[in-house]
Parts: structure tokens; sequence; C-alpha cells
């Protein structure tokens, strides 16, 4: 930490000193300063930070809903679930990272914290290449998994073939905003993406329909412009990083690595399971025709506010509970995850109501088919039920794994949402219906689950 560090004013508690984070940045003192007004300061940055890329995404979708139609709308959202596959591995590094090097911030060993944030990063390259070259040649193979009509297929093999060229720097953006934010920095990354996210909206639509002379590259464009918003952020992010001696390079520590797999792979191994899971949901969805695959996609979109309201709030809750156990304070862990699903609930209850009355016109926005419109209401209003559950699912998973306690979490949440392959298939017999209301079950109960995980305690003695 530079010497710039020694002005800061720390408040310590119980005889630890706070983290103070230098540069731009205020110090960030998780572990002291009052909870709400500490989850609150972390968490709206990082939310607002999701909430930007989940702004992209929708507007990507509306551009590819309404120009290229609804066999592209099908294809980005069968691609979305090979997608979520990709990510799941690049959040093995993300969790990792962030309850390691959280830790350590909370012991005050913020130089070991920096070089563990590098070594990451550069695991974070590997797998991204090593992901890159085993996806692209199988991409065609992917799809007829899920029995895709033969135009769906050609779009969606379009799109995710320049998307996995990307890789190595999506995961890289994956390790640099966990760095950040391990260190109690979630403004950054959002200043970031503000910056990328605005160039890249106009670069989306440009790229998609050909404007400004740019060539027209449909769907192909829309994943170069997804693309954009990462890798710039990824690079800037490296930057200011170094800079601010939060990242720092050597030759990898092997211990390390090790670290961050073992507390990443589960949540890891969740993620590409619960791809797997829609894979196999698609092609039961498949039988009802392409407004069904379209209307699980906008589904995903509509919801995917809340999930990232969500994600925001874990994300600092990931930091504060690891930077807490860190210095001692379990207390103060166990607090701050209860008081973030109270603030995160508050999104939920809107949402549920929303979803509920006015489905048609959130549908509308991504499409000006009837008939996926008339789908998506179906299962929006079918969802909101859902959206009661979500807040505490998502934040509380983020708790656990700040603490470093990944594998329960993974055997419970994979559990229930393995119920959705036969309990879908049987569902089925009462139409597309009966597969929304099997979602929507299965995600209260993975919401149940992590508040029994949470209130069980067992994190709090994990070590890493």
């Amino acid at each position: 930490m530079s010497d710039a560090s020694a002005a800061l004013p720390l408040e310590p508690h119980e005889g630890l000193a706070t983290v103070a984070v230098t540069g731009e940045f205020h110090a960030a003192l998780l572990v002291s300063q009052p909870l709400h007004a500490t989850i609150l300061r972390t968490a709206l940055p990082a939310v607002a930070s999701s909430l930007l890329m989940t702004l992209f995404f929708s507007v990507d979708t509306y551009w590819i809903g309404t120009r290229v139609g609804s066999d592209g709308l099908a294809a980005a959202s069968t691609s979305l679930f090979w997608i979520w596959m990709v990510v799941s591995v690049a959040e093995m590094v993300s969790v990792g990272l962030t309850a390691v090097a959280a830790r350590r911030h909370g012991e005050g060993k913020a130089e070991e914290a920096s070089c563990i944030s590098g070594d990451a990063f550069l695991l974070a390259l590997a797998l991204g290449a090593i992901i890159a070259a085993i996806g692209i040649p199988v991409l065609p193979g992917l799809f007829s998994l899920m029995d895709t009509p033969s135009a769906v297929t050609a779009l969606g093999v379009s799109y995710l073939k320049t998307y996995l060229a990307g890789a190595p720097l999506i995961f890289g953006f994956f390790a640099v905003d966990s760095a950040f934010r391990a260190a109690g920095d979630t403004r950054t990354p959002f200043l970031l993406l503000t910056i990328t996210v605005g160039v890249t909206l106009l670069l989306d639509p440009a790229l998609i329909m050909g404007w400004w002379g740019l060539p027209a590259l449909g769907m192909k464009g829309a994943a170069i412009a997804t693309l954009a918003t990462r890798s710039v952020a990824c690079v800037l992010g490296v930057y200011l990083l170094w800079k601010r001696k939060l990242m720092r390079f050597r030759r990898p520590d092997p211990g390390v690595l090790a670290a961050i797999c073992r507390v990443g792979l589960p949540t890891a191994v969740t993620g590409v399971f619960f791809s797997l899971i829609y894979v196999a949901l698609t092609r039961t969805t498949t039988r009802f025709g392409t407004p069904a695959l379209a209307a699980l996609g906008i589904g995903h979109r509509v919801e995917s506010w809340l999930f990232m309201i969500g994600v925001g709030f874990s994300a600092a809750v990931a930091a504060i509970v690891g930077q807490n156990l860190g210095a001692g304070r379990a207390d103060r862990a166990r607090r701050a995850g209860w008081i973030a699903v109270g603030w995160c609930s508050m999104f939920g209850l809107v949402a549920c109501a929303l979803e509920l009355l006015i489905p048609e016109r959130f549908a509308s926005l991504f499409t000006h088919d009837p008939a996926v419109i008339a789908e998506s209401a179906r299962y929006l209003r079918i969802a909101s039920i859902a959206q009661l559950g979500v807040c505490a699912e998502i934040v509380l998973e983020g708790a656990l794994g700040g603490a470093g306690y990944t594998l329960p979490p993974m055997i419970t949440s994979s559990s229930l949402t393995a119920l959705r392959v036969p309990v879908a298939a049987w569902a089925a017999r009462f139409g597309s219906v009966g597969i929304w209301w099997t979602i929507s079950l299965t995600a209260l109960g993975r919401a149940l689950a992590m508040v029994a995980l949470w209130k069980s305690d067992r994190w709090a003695v994990r070590k890493v």
C-alpha cells in the first residue's frame, strides 16, 4: 500500500485496522463503518455496473428482435445458455479471487492481495483462450443438441463464434472487476463500464444494420459490440489496478492458483450444470415452436434487470463478508448478508408487481410478433412469483462465496435445478405454461435453500 494511505482516516475496531484503498477511490472501511451505509456505498456502484451491462444486452436484444427477426431472437436466446456456461468458468476465477484477495485485504496484507489479483488475471486469460480453442470448432454440434431450427442454428453459430473469439478478454474483465471489488472499490468498474457501454450502445445498431458506412454484420455485429464493451473495460481496468498497486504481476504461485480454483470451482460447476439444464429445457421448449423459444429469451432479458441488481448487491456483500472474516468479525459479516437481502428484496417486490401488471409492454420492447408477445407475457406472469425470492438466492450465494463456502451451495442449487428437466418434461403436457411454472417454482426453492445455508453459520469458520 502506498504512503498516501497513511494519511487516510482509519477507524480501528477491536485493534484491527481497516483497509484503505488509495487512488481516486476513498478509504474502503468495510470492517468498521455502519453496515447499512457500508453496504449501500459499496453495492450501489456495483448495481449500477450490472444494470449498465443489462441495459446494453436489452438494447442488443431489441435490435436483434426488431431488425434480424424472430429467428435472430431465438438464436440469441439459445446462444445465451452456452454463454452462461462460458461465463461460469470465468466466475470460477472471479469468485475465488474475491474470497481470497478480500480475506488478505481484511488481514491487512495489501501487497499479497495485489499479487493474488495478478495471478488470477493471468489464469483468466489462459482459461479464456482454452475455452475459445475448444468451443469454436464444436458450435454446430452444440446447437444440434438443442434441436433448434436450421435458420436459428445458422444465426446462433455466427453469433457465438464471434463471441468466443474474444473469450480471453471477457475472462480478463471478470478478474479485473473482482480485483477492484475485493479491495472494496466498486466505483471504478462502474465508471469504466459507463464509458464503454455508452460507446457500444451506438456501435451495436451500427454494426448490426450497417450505419455510417460500416458493414451490415447482423448477428455477428451484435457479438462484436458485446466484445467491445468487456474488452476495452478489461484493458483500462488492468492499467488502473497496476497504477493503484492493486494488481502486481509475477511468476504465478501454484498455491494461490489452487486456492482460487478450490474456492471458485463449485460456483463454476453450478453455472455449467445450470447451462446444461437449460439446454435440456430448450429441447422440451422447442416442441412449442419459435415463439416459445423467443419468449424464453425475452423472459430472461426482462428478469435480468432484477437479477443484475442482485448481482450488484452480491458483489458488495461478498467483499464485505470476506474482509470482515479476515478481520475476525463474523458477527458483522452475518448481519451484512441479511441486510443486503433486505435492501435488494425491495426491488424484487417492484419487479413482481410490474411483471404481473404489464408483461405485454415488456415483451413488446423486444419484438413486434404478436405470438411472441403473447407467449412472453404468459412466461412473465408466471415468473413474477419467483422475483420475490431471486434476491435472497443471488445475494446470499454471493455472501457464501465471499466466505469461501461454495461447495454446499453448489450441491443444493444444482440438485434443485436438475429437477427442472424431468418435471418440465412431465409438465409440458399442460403446454408451455407447465415449463414456465417449473422454472418459477424451482427458483423459489433455490432461494429458500440459500437462506437455510446462510442461517446455518457453517460458512463462518471456512478458511481460505
